[in-house]
């Protein structure tokens, strides 16, 4: 269905299509009625299908206007990556509306977020630690709230925010819609919704694990790290529809690693993303890469959710991740809005299981292809890669006969002293105890 027939006020309808959007995803699609009838909701779908649009639209056409700009719409998601973006997308789905929206996040000063939020803030976005903060501080009245939106749970979960999610909604009104999304569900998921929700309503849409069609997939089995990066830089080369590429890999030493392995290298442009950057160095690496000042981004999973740069190419699994979920969380940067797109992963001979659950978990195998020619295959090892060998504690039989630093003790430090009780030594002198006389 396309926007333009939904019952919503004209400048939604017109911000929306300068934006460049004009039907529905099917999340949106599904959850547009439910979230409207005030219903709590529970929205299961994999990364890029417009979940961030899916929950602002309904929520923002029930906004009320108030003179104070009090706090109505509540929203809590993982990253400050991902804050700044639905505060980006709030703000431009509510241009000449007099909605105000504000993004919080932590890795910077707070005072500028309360004065902020001072001058009047409808809808909040933050990470829950920031939120929280602002809120017990007394600068940020959650008492007007009438929608939370959980956004991206799986991951705020996994990163350890359950503590603060739970106080923050301990300081808001009962009565309010609650308003939860996710690429997965698990047990932590329900154990939150069955605390704080109120019957939700179960919407599914291509739930994480589907195989996405507009992508297509390709594995290189390949030996070791030098011989990935080798294959890297060779595809780079030879590849001019590698325009604009994500590089995903599973910790920030090997971020900081291909990093400088490229930059050395010198052939492409590159930038890297991962926790341990400063907040503006995270921002001005995303910042390049969207405006495509940057064609390679090498960034950890914990920044692979919620960023949406239009234009990815290609996304590249440098390691294949620990939970299959991720990698489709990885591959769904690419072939957003139903534009094609590539993803490329290169395994190596520990990582095979991985790729299998990765496999297992889609229901389809992904194909191979042989190594590009002219790609280098090196043999050697990083320290990393080296395998490490355990040794056998073995008993070391001593020397009955003694000798070297053990030998047996002289006869006169043999002698063992026994302390005899003073009871016993007046026995032993008078045949008999010898009693103390009572004092006179």
């Amino acid at each position: 269905m396309l926007f333009e027939e939904l019952n919503i006020k004209g400048y939604f309808k017109k911000n929306l299509k300068a934006m460049g959007i004009e039907e529905q995803t099917l999340i949106q699609e599904r959850a547009y009625p439910v979230v409207m009838s005030g219903r709590d909701v529970l929205g299961i779908a994999q990364t890029g299908t417009g979940k961030t649009i899916g929950y602002l639209l309904p929520s923002l056409n029930q906004w009320k206007f108030s003179p104070k700009h009090e706090v109505q719409i509540l929203i809590l998601v993982p990253t400050r990556e991902l804050a700044v973006q639905v505060e980006a997308v709030c703000k431009q789905m509510t241009e000449g509306s007099g909605i105000m929206c504000v993004g919080v996040f932590g890795g910077v000063g707070m005072q500028p977020q309360i004065a902020r939020i001072r001058e009047g803030a409808d809808v909040v976005v933050g990470t829950p630690g920031r939120i929280l903060d602002i809120a017990l501080t007394g600068n940020m009245r959650l008492g007007n709230v009438r929608k939370l939106v959980l956004d991206e749970v799986d991951e705020m979960l996994e990163v350890g925010f359950r503590t603060q999610i739970g106080r923050v909604i301990d300081l808001l009104p009962k009565k309010r819609q609650n308003l939860l999304f996710s690429a997965t569900m698990t047990e932590e998921i329900k154990e939150l919704t069955d605390t704080y929700f109120n019957g939700p309503e179960l919407i599914e849409a291509a739930p994480v694990g589907t195989p996405i069609e507009n992508i297509g997939q390709t594995v290189y089995e390949v030996a070791n790290f030098n011989t990935k990066m080798n294959l890297l830089m060779r595809l780079l080369e030879g590849d001019e529809e590698m325009t604009r590429v994500m590089v995903f890999v599973g910790t920030i030493a090997l971020a900081d690693e291909v990093y400088e392995r490229m930059a050395d290298w010198g052939g492409v442009s590159v930038d890297y993303l991962h926790s341990k950057r400063t907040q503006s160095q995270r921002f001005g690496a995303l910042r390049k890469f969207r405006d495509g000042e940057t064609r390679v981004l090498i960034a950890t999973d914990l920044v692979a959710r919620g960023i949406d740069v239009e234009g990815v190419s290609h996304v590249v699994c440098f390691d294949m991740p620990n939970e299959p979920e991720q990698y489709i969380h990885r591959i769904g940067r690419t072939g957003r809005k139903d534009a094609k797109g590539r993803s490329i992963a290169f395994v190596s001979e520990n990582e095979l299981h991985a790729l299998a659950d990765v496999e297992g978990l889609m229901k389809m195998e992904i194909s191979r292809s042989p190594l590009p020619e002219g790609v280098e295959t090196s043999d050697l090892l990083e320290e990393w890669e080296k395998p490490t060998y355990r040794m056998r504690n073995q008993l070391v039989e001593l020397d009955a006969k003694g000798g070297g630093a053990f030998h047996e003790k002289s006869e006169k430090n043999k002698k063992v002293n026994h302390k005899v009780p003073r009871f016993m030594q007046m026995k032993m002198k008078y045949g008999k105890p010898k009693k103390r006389r009572p004092k006179k």
